[in-house]
């Protein structure tokens, strides 16, 4: 979906059910979603089809635990940049082609950007905390490392209440 305030799909409750069941677990068949939605194959995979059109479905993509890897060290990094014409599109795209990065966030406030970024060691970390700072209009960084991490997971559907869940069933773009 477009980055929009306005970005809301027209979906209804069957929509919501089939998502949340694929969100929880993509690997899981037509026949067994249309068991447990009690539609048809063809209706399933149309619907399936339909979203994806719509770009609700931006993806299939297997999670992998960055600790498999010897990621084990995370850091949360607010970045502060000189404001020229164009900064928040050119900066914010430097920041995320740093090896490591894994989201950049351009925000409003005390701060322009918010970098979420992994590595195995501290030789990697000071390498990207060099290249940030080496961005030309990159004024300050200020820099968290996470001690433990409480809740990671990419859910959608799985995090919304059920207020904002019917918002999206009860929109009439």
């Amino acid at each position: 979906m477009e980055d929009s305030d306005e970005a809301v799909a027209d979906l209804d409750d069957v929509d919501l059910k089939l998502l949340e069941h694929i969100e929880a677990d993509f690997d899981v068949n037509l026949e067994e979603l249309s068991e447990r939605l009690g539609f048809s194959k063809s209706a399933i995979h149309y619907r399936l089809n339909k979203l994806r059109e719509k770009d609700v479905i931006d993806g299939v993509s297997a999670d992998l635990d960055p600790l498999a890897f010897g990621l084990n060290m995370m850091m949360l990094s607010e970045v502060s940049v000189t404001h020229d014409t164009g900064y928040a599109d050119e900066i914010g795209s430097e920041l995320t082609d740093i090896d490591g990065v894994q989201q950049v966030y351009y925000t409003m406030g005390d701060v322009d950007f918010v970098v979420v970024a992994r590595v195995q060691d501290r030789d990697q970390m000071n390498r990207l905390i060099d290249e940030m700072v080496a961005i030309e209009g990159v004024n300050e960084t200020s820099s968290r490392f996470v001690m433990k991490e409480l809740k990671t997971e990419r859910k959608t559907l799985g995090n919304m209440s059920e207020e904002m869940r019917e918002a999206i069933v009860d929109f009439e773009g």
